[in-house]
């Protein structure tokens, strides 16, 4: 008995729900739903299943965008996307590393889901403009300027320099290191000087509700000794997991010239349910 597309393809299916949401459980439930539109599909009149489940999870992650955009609207502070826990095997395919890494879904955020959908599509996936036309109901001439846009958006607020895996682990270890000691000066050797910090809370765990500039300020907030460090992987590259009085907080980290120039700190309970388990994801 040979195995369902559906299954089969089960893990590019969950990757390019995810990349367009930001959100796991919103990309389970995506799937879900595509899952059981695909249960009532004729199969002797699908000649590339791939493509057909594809375009189906688009159309499904679209509906679901929309309506996400507005209610992220009224999100109390800052908004960072849901972490992955995830196999250092992830960081061996650059690309679907920096496609689903924190810094690159946070700039994901800022476009429109359409435009989110064709960049997703287009420059991870590699998508012809064509299949990318019929699953969001547009010409293929006008996913060619969307994506044109798209990848000008994201070019322009990308970390402006690609740092290798090497030394992105080495600057992330000091990182922890001194988030260990609670020592304020290896802190602020670690970081570069106009370093920002983006706390997720989500209105259930104490965080900033604007992102904190410089690096006196930041690190003068996480030299503390009382908390559990540990070096775990998440979305693709080296990240921290820390436990303060038996609240959890997941932090990634962007570095540039062998400092780190922007953390991620996610606190929100509700975003930290997958920290136990590598997510299976696939391009």
């Amino acid at each position: 008995m040979t195995e369902d597309p559906f299954v089969a393809h089960r893990s590019l299916l969950f990757t390019v729900a995810y990349e367009m949401l930001g959100s796991a459980v919103d990309a389970e439930d995506v799937l879900q739903e595509s899952w059981l539109r695909w249960a009532d599909v004729d199969r002797s009149q699908v000649r590339d299943p791939r493509a057909y489940l594809v375009r189906t999870v688009t159309r499904q992650a679209l509906n679901r965008l929309r309506t996400l955009s507005r209610s992220r609207e009224e999100y109390v502070g800052e908004w960072l996307p849901e972490p992955l826990l995830t196999s250092p095997d992830v960081a061996e395919d650059a690309e679907l590393a920096e496609s689903v890494s924190i810094a690159m879904l946070t700039v994901l955020e800022t476009l429109g889901p359409t435009e989110r959908a064709v960049f997703v599509l287009r420059e991870v996936f590699e998508m012809p403009y064509g299949e990318i036309a019929e699953a969001i109901g547009k010409s293929a001439a006008t996913v060619r300027q969307i994506a044109r846009r798209a990848r000008e958006h994201v070019a322009a607020r990308r970390p402006r320099m690609q740092v290798s895996r090497s030394e992105q682990q080495a600057v992330v270890e000091r990182f922890l290191t001194a988030l260990r000691t609670g020592q304020l000066q290896e802190l602020l050797d670690v970081m570069a000087p106009d370093v920002v910090l983006v706390a997720d809370g989500g209105g259930l765990a104490a965080a900033a509700p604007a992102p904190i500039h410089g690096a006196e300020v930041v690190a003068k907030m996480l030299a503390r000794p009382d908390r559990v460090v540990s070096a775990v992987w998440l979305n693709g590259a080296p990240a921290g997991r820390i436990e303060i009085d038996g609240r959890l907080a997941a932090v990634s980290l962007v570095v540039e010239n062998g400092k780190v120039t922007r953390i991620h700190a996610m606190a929100n309970p509700r975003k930290l349910t997958r920290l136990d388990e590598p997510a299976e994801l696939a391009r």
